[in-house]
């Protein structure tokens, strides 16, 4: 954690490095294991946590990420006494199972909105999405049996980590615990059906998120300045920053908290750059036996391949 300072100014630097190096890196990841569920921290290579199935179990993250970075810390050095998973011995699962509220912005890096043939917008377009289409790390993203026209989006997840009505952008940083690598997963044929985009994005098991919750305070302030790359087998298809975006995380967390109230564990999702699948020439969309990654520096690799539905369920008669 780290040391205030009661000194002159010119040492408050110095206090803020020395807490900074002492303090306990906080990267969470929730997983399934042997038939339970599980909350673990990175330590290293390895991750140490606890099994549902244990009675030292504290609770999944969501009862923790509004508790402020006291709370996270407990619950880190709790975790941090518990058992040794590999990395490639648990499946993963999203961070957060049920977020309250899933919040998407669209068109919000310039070069993105130029190749999908927009102008760009002078206010944030906002759009849902649904915790039934959340997939976690190393699963698979499915192409749905009606279309082929999967896209890839690697975007930033924000986590909302305090309630709050008319945040103002001065403000809007205390009110976010951290961050997550989201790919928002897009059926175009759908998305284009009508000019509400909803549809679209909410095919279940597309919205892949993970692997991990990293607590704000491993970041600079609203993640700024941290590249984002995606890559379709193993080739760059998207690279950005995240300086790039129009409307930084200050300004949407105000934005949002203009009409909602701002809950912890909401996410959300705060834009792709240029690159996507369906402004090219031709149109490079997701398919069965492809691996999508998105990486963002400091935040994590999020990997996931793509599995072909191989029906669609019968209507009811």
């Amino acid at each position: 954690m780290s040391i205030s300072s009661d000194g002159p100014d010119s040492n408050i630097c110095v206090d803020w490095l020395i807490g900074f190096l002492r303090r306990k890196i906080m990267k969470f990841v929730r997983f399934a294991r042997e038939g339970s569920e599980g909350l673990a921290i990175k330590t290293g290579e390895i991750y140490r946590g606890i099994l549902t199935s244990s009675p030292d179990y504290p609770g999944n993250l969501s009862q923790f990420v509004g508790l402020g970075r006291e709370g996270l810390a407990a619950l880190s050095s709790h975790l941090g006494r518990g058992q040794a998973f590999e990395a490639d011995a648990i499946d993963y699962l999203p961070p957060f199972p049920r977020p309250p509220k899933i919040i998407c912005v669209g068109l919000n890096y310039r070069d993105h909105t130029a190749e999908s043939g927009f102008d760009q917008p002078e206010f944030p377009t906002f759009f849902g999405r649904f915790s039934s289409g959340l997939v976690g790390h190393m699963q698979p993203i499915i192409e749905p049996a009606g279309s082929a026209t999967l896209d890839f989006e690697g975007e930033l997840a924000v986590i909302i980590g305090k309630r709050g009505r008319h945040i103002s952008r001065t403000q809007a940083h205390d009110y976010i615990a951290g961050y997550s690598v989201f790919n928002d997963g897009s059926v175009r044929e759908y998305q284009f059906k009508s000019p509400q985009w909803m549809i679209g994005k909410n095919f279940d098991n597309t919205g892949a998120f993970g692997p991990h919750f990293v607590t704000a305070d491993e970041l600079p302030a609203g993640a700024k300045g941290l590249g984002i790359v995606t890559r379709l087998n193993g080739q760059v298809v998207q690279s950005s920053n995240t300086d790039l975006l129009v409307f930084n995380i200050a300004s949407v967390v105000a934005h949002i908290s203009e009409a909602m109230t701002l809950e912890p564990g909401d996410v959300i999702v705060s834009g792709t750059p240029a690159g996507v699948g369906h402004a090219r020439s031709p149109k490079l969309y997701m398919k069965q036996g492809d691996q999508v990654e998105v990486e963002i520096e400091g935040v994590g690799l999020l990997r996931n391949d793509i599995v072909r539905e191989e029906r669609r369920l019968s209507s009811a008669a």
